[in-house]
């Protein structure tokens, strides 16, 4: 909530509340890359077509000397330089986005990983082996010069090399990383793994979250915590426990960020939602910011760039999912965002299996105790979870919004999440009471039925987040949530939905000049990228191959390159 000071003064009888913005802190303290008015002029005169490009360049001097000069150029032009003025400065006080890396030729990659052997379909495993060759390109070191001059840089700094998504997105994203790490484990790259790890257990060492994605004004906010499922994975695939000597200490640390900061009491239990409290506009989209609050008061513009800011925290930037319009319905725009107000189904099964996984990591070190710390906090979760989420006659787990007090009757691929993360009580009886009224609630809300996937929602916003859009995290979390059960009925739909993915995504490499992965896909097309939202599709696409890579380990022997006609 904007955090208000209200002075009530009494005079003839009368109360007046007089309400007063207390200001939020800026998005990290750089006055160049995160507020002021060098960041207005530039964001606001639309120089680029992607508001990104300008806080994603390097200096070229001291930041001081930079706003020094800045300001110079305001008091010659009276504070209106032209767009050519702006565009001479940048020219003059800037390097171009991009230059913060040097090449890398990672060691530990293998010309032949194993899981290609799996792929029965030459073609698929032909297309499984050219994923596995684009994490070169994909592949990215960072200069010293940014570890030794940090302030001329947007860039935070790590030590190892990593892996981007792609396009615009030229640093390293925190969840896109887990389904990233999943497809470079397939590819046996376990050395830029380990990497990738300690590189965001430094951020968290020196911010107290993972940031975001690797850019200072990204630093206050953090995206979907799976640095101990990743860590996990990493551990399962090398048997590599000594990996947590001297590290479990961080990991708690991002744990005990999202329990301090992150909670809020609904209903008697404590649940997690995405709430990122700093003032101003997004730096990498602070015109579109700006420009969607321009009508509103000064205390309803702070909460819209709040909830803009927790709604980029959740990775669903954008989505009905967290409109709250009149009524309390989710059919609006982005002035009805309220990110804030809603208790999300998926964050708080990734933080009730962060809780599990951080148990089993204590109990492999020995220490008991917090082993059972830990496991109690599970167990509370997956309570809170079931108390106050899961709904009975709809038969699937509901987002809540706290400021109606009501859960959201709404379709989100995200609903089935618990079952991905573990956080449900996987007993014989439970399969009938839990795992087949998903099921039936997936054929009920018609999500089934399209050729290329499942949506992330059957709602058609414009936002990328919303219908007709399928996202690789959602169809990773579908498939493999219901392939987990064990259950026969849900393996064969865990299946299908697997092979309807793969063709969409399958059809679009082969179709596209040059061969490319996207990071979403439209489920009613076959073939074809998605769109709206922000920003034009990207191509990569870091996520979207380690959610192929998985499906092809999973189901090589029976994927096939195009849908079976019966």
């Amino acid at each position: 909530m904007v955090r208000l000071v209200h002075f009530f003064l009494f005079i003839s009888s009368t109360t007046f509340a007089l309400t007063q913005v207390v200001p939020l802190p800026p998005p990290c303290p750089s006055p160049i890359y995160c507020h002021g008015p060098l960041l207005h002029t530039v964001q606001m005169a639309k120089i680029y077509h992607d508001s990104k490009t300008f806080v994603d360049k390097k200096l070229r001097f001291d930041p001081d000397l930079v706003a020094a000069n800045f300001s110079q150029l305001m008091d010659l032009t009276h504070n209106k330089p032209s767009q050519n003025d702006l565009i001479i400065f940048i020219s003059q006080h800037f390097e171009s986005e991009g230059s913060e890396f040097q090449p890398w030729d990672p060691s530990d990659w293998l010309d032949d990983p194993s899981f290609l052997k799996k792929i029965s379909n030459q073609q698929l495993r032909n297309w499984g082996k050219e994923l596995h060759g684009a994490w070169k390109f994909l592949g990215r070191q960072i200069k010293d010069d940014v570890r030794d001059h940090p302030e001329l840089y947007s860039m935070i700094y790590v030590p190892n090399p990593f892996i981007i998504p792609g396009g615009r997105f030229r640093e390293i994203y925190y969840w896109d990383s887990y389904w990233i790490v999943q497809g470079l484990l397939l590819s046996q790259m376990n050395h830029t793994v380990r990497g990738m790890l300690e590189n965001f257990l430094q951020m968290v060492d020196v911010y107290g979250l993972v940031p975001n994605g690797g850019r200072i004004y990204y630093q206050q906010r953090s995206q979907p915590p799976m640095l101990i499922p990743m860590v996990d994975r990493y551990i399962n695939a090398t048997g590599d426990v000594d990996f947590l000597n001297g590290r479990l200490h961080l990991l708690e640390k991002e744990f005990q960020f999202w329990l301090t900061n992150r909670t809020v009491s609904v209903k008697g239990h404590t649940l997690a939602r995405f709430n990122s409290e700093t003032d101003g506009p997004r730096p990498e989209s602070y015109m579109e910011d700006f420009h969607s609050s321009a009508h509103m008061s000064e205390s309803d513009r702070q909460e819209f760039y709040v909830n803009m800011k927790s709604g980029a925290e959740s990775g669903w930037d954008f989505s009905s999912r967290w409109f709250i319009a009149e009524g309390g319905h989710n059919e609006g725009n982005l002035s009805h965002i309220s990110t804030r107000d809603i208790i999300p189904v998926d964050l708080n099964a990734f933080v009730c299996m962060n809780a599990r996984i951080l148990s089993e990591m204590f109990r492999k070190v020995g220490d008991e105790d917090k082993a059972r710390l830990y496991h109690d906090k599970y167990v509370e979760w997956k309570t809170a979870i079931q108390q106050v989420l899961w709904n009975e006659e709809q038969g699937i787990w509901l987002d809540y919004d706290i400021s109606n007090n009501v859960q959201r009757s709404y379709f989100y691929a995200s609903n089935i999440a618990p079952l991905w993360a573990g956080c449900w009580d996987p007993t014989p009886t439970a399969v009938d009471a839990v795992v087949h009224k998903v099921i039936d609630y997936l054929e009920k809300s018609q999500s089934t039925k399209f050729a290329g996937g499942i949506p992330t929602s059957m709602l058609q916003t414009g936002q990328q987040w919303d219908f007709p859009n399928g996202w690789p995290p959602l169809q990773h979390m579908l498939v493999v949530g219901l392939e987990n059960t064990g259950d026969p009925r849900a393996k064969a739909l865990a299946f299908k939905l697997a092979q309807k993915w793969l063709i969409n995504n399958y059809d679009a490499y082969q179709q596209s000049m040059p061969n490319a992965m996207f990071e979403k896909y439209d489920v009613t097309v076959v073939g074809l990228p998605g769109g709206g939202g922000e920003y034009d599709v990207q191509l990569g696409f870091g996520w979207t191959n380690g959610v192929i890579m998985d499906f092809l380990n999973i189901y090589g022997d029976r994927l096939v390159t195009e849908q079976p006609t019966s």
